[in-house]
């Protein structure tokens, strides 16, 4: 009996080796060591030659001296740079698309995606018309395998702020790393701010400029007094009628508090300084996303405390410089170049900022485009804090991202090369200690070069029909081509395709009298193009291209 007992005990010894080890199991003996590598900590000097260890997810040490774990998978890092893991500051990633919306039809549809029209996705039971629905939270809806996070995490972003797509109030962000099977997997912090954009509603109130700011007025005021009203009655209710329950003032009430910082979209000079009189009148935690004129109310900005979440979408070129074009207006010219500058002054004004993506069209431009800040004025050094520790205060996770130190989320960027340098490439990316496939970019299928042709595009703008003639010339997933037509000639520029059939590009349209840049977005299918049209100053839109002619 005793030698069955042994058996037995060593069957079962065995037998908990041979079983499968599970994911969480796994990630809890998952220790990793970057030795050799210079290694830039943000939060002290750099380290020309150092050691990081990475151990169940968290930076476990960092220095030049740090010895190696037994247990680590060792990374040489001779020639790499390790710095902490990028932050795009404000995104709409692991969001679904919005899909494009059908004619018009009843309730001022006019064919929008998004807001305006159709109307922004809604909570449920809510007092107020999509648009004006601060309670809703984009926690609910992230989607993880996103696609174009795996091209964020290609340029070496690690953790994004996601908001909500559109909309007067919004909703409320979440602060998500790039990596994980579930949204609970993504999320680092949820809710982290209130979002607030300036484009009025198609086809309900507020329609104009002027409603949307006393329509944030009224609600802020309404939710000052729903508060009030609740705390009375939560302390003595004998008596009282009851308030009803009402979500949207609710979800504002740690706005109005102070409690919960607010996101204002705004670019241009007149925007940011509205926004700011707003937030001194209600007293707000305010943060400026976009920022393009930023640099104009520098002095405010730092007199009220408020950062901005800087967009590296610059203004570029999108006709051909030849000699035949007509010159571009001064203006024109000059914002360009001023677009350049704004992070360079910003930073000597001593205003707090980190960059974001701007619905970059080709994210490869993300740091080609900060680079042309440096090159304008902003130090490298605070080029790369605008791309860690700076978002990570502003958004309030500075004690978990932002910098290499022990103890902090072990999401990390490693290159080969200084990070903006033209020539340098990510070589590696750990994501919550854990490292992850950096995938070349999908190309088209090489000879399948099915866009190639003459397109009449039929745009729905500003619930009218417009069309103009867009002829494109591809090779793999390169995309050239030009436009013309009553709104316009000129060529194309940003512009890509993927062997999923997307196809992206921008070009100037004279829309409303005014040259402004569209970007275009849409998905080949049935020797169609769809999606949705995005102009900078004006409503978006959709647009529906069908093939009229074939390449020479």
């Amino acid at each position: 009996m005793p030698n069955v007992r042994l058996i037995v005990l060593f069957f079962a010894l065995v037998s908990s080796f041979l079983l499968p080890i599970t994911s969480a199991q796994r990630s809890a003996i998952d220790t990793y060591a970057i030795t050799n590598a210079r290694i830039v900590t943000v939060s002290g000097p750099a380290i020309d030659r150092g050691t990081v260890v990475v151990r169940n997810g968290l930076i476990a040490a960092v220095g030049a001296s740090v010895s190696t774990p037994p247990d680590a998978r060792v990374i040489d890092g001779t020639g790499l740079t390790v710095y902490p893991g990028l932050i795009d500051s404000y995104t709409n990633l692991a969001l679904p698309e919005p899909a494009p919306s059908p004619s018009p039809g009843g309730g001022g549809g006019g064919g929008f995606f998004a807001a305006p029209p159709p109307r922004p996705v809604g909570g449920p039971n809510s007092t107020q018309l999509p648009g004006l629905q601060p309670e809703v939270m984009v926690e609910d809806v992230i989607r993880p395998g996103d696609t174009d996070i795996e091209t964020s995490r290609n340029v070496g972003i690690t953790t994004a702020l996601t908001s909500p797509r559109s909309g007067i109030w919004m909703g409320q962000s979440a602060l998500i790393n790039l990596a994980g099977d579930t949204p609970q997997q993504m999320i680092v912090r949820s809710p982290v701010a209130m979002h607030v954009g300036f484009t009025p509603l198609r086809g309900a109130y507020p329609g104009s400029l002027m409603g949307v700011f006393a329509t944030l007025r009224q609600m802020m005021l309404d939710a000052q007094r729903y508060r009030d009203s609740v705390k009375i009655y939560e302390r003595n209710p004998r008596g009282v009628r009851r308030p009803e329950v009402d979500r949207s003032l609710a979800a504002l009430v740690p706005v109005v508090d102070g409690q919960m910082p607010v996101v204002m979209l705004a670019n241009s000079e007149r925007e940011i300084s509205r926004a700011l009189d707003l937030a001194a009148e209600f007293k707000l935690r305010l943060i400026i996303a976009g920022g393009r004129e930023a640099n104009r109310l520098a002095e405010r900005l730092v007199k009220q405390n408020v950062p901005v979440l800087l967009s590296l979408n610059l203004p570029r070129r999108t006709t051909p410089a030849v000699p035949e074009a007509d010159p571009e207006p001064l203006r024109v010219l000059r914002d360009r170049v001023e677009a350049q500058q704004t992070a360079g002054k910003l930073a000597r004004a001593g205003v707090r900022f980190g960059f974001q993506s701007g619905s970059l069209t080709n994210m490869s431009d993300l740091l080609v485009n900060a680079s042309r800040t440096i090159e304008n004025g902003l130090q490298p050094v605070d080029a790369v804090r605008a791309f860690t520790i700076w978002p990570a205060q502003i958004l309030g996770v500075e004690n978990q991202l932002g910098s290499i130190e022990p103890g902090k989320i072990a999401n990390l960027t490693v290159t080969r090369g200084d990070l903006f340098d033209r020539n340098s490439r990510v070589a590696h990316v750990f994501i919550d200690g854990r490292p992850v496939d950096l995938r070349p970019p999908e190309r088209a299928v090489p000879g399948r070069n099915i866009l190639s042709g003459q397109w009449t595009v039929n745009l729905n703008l500003d619930q009218a029909d417009r069309t103009i003639t867009l002829t494109l010339q591809q090779e793999g997933d390169r995309l050239t081509g030009s436009i013309s037509g009553p709104l316009g000639a000129g060529e194309i520029s940003n512009a890509s395709t993927s062997s999923t059939g997307e196809v992206r590009f921008t070009v100037a349209l004279n829309v409303e009298g005014q040259t402004k840049e569209a970007t275009f977005t849409g998905r080949f299918e049935n020797n169609q193009i769809r999606g949705n049209v995005a102009i900078v100053g004006s409503a978006p839109g959709t647009f529906t291209a069908t093939r009229s002619g074939q390449p020479n």
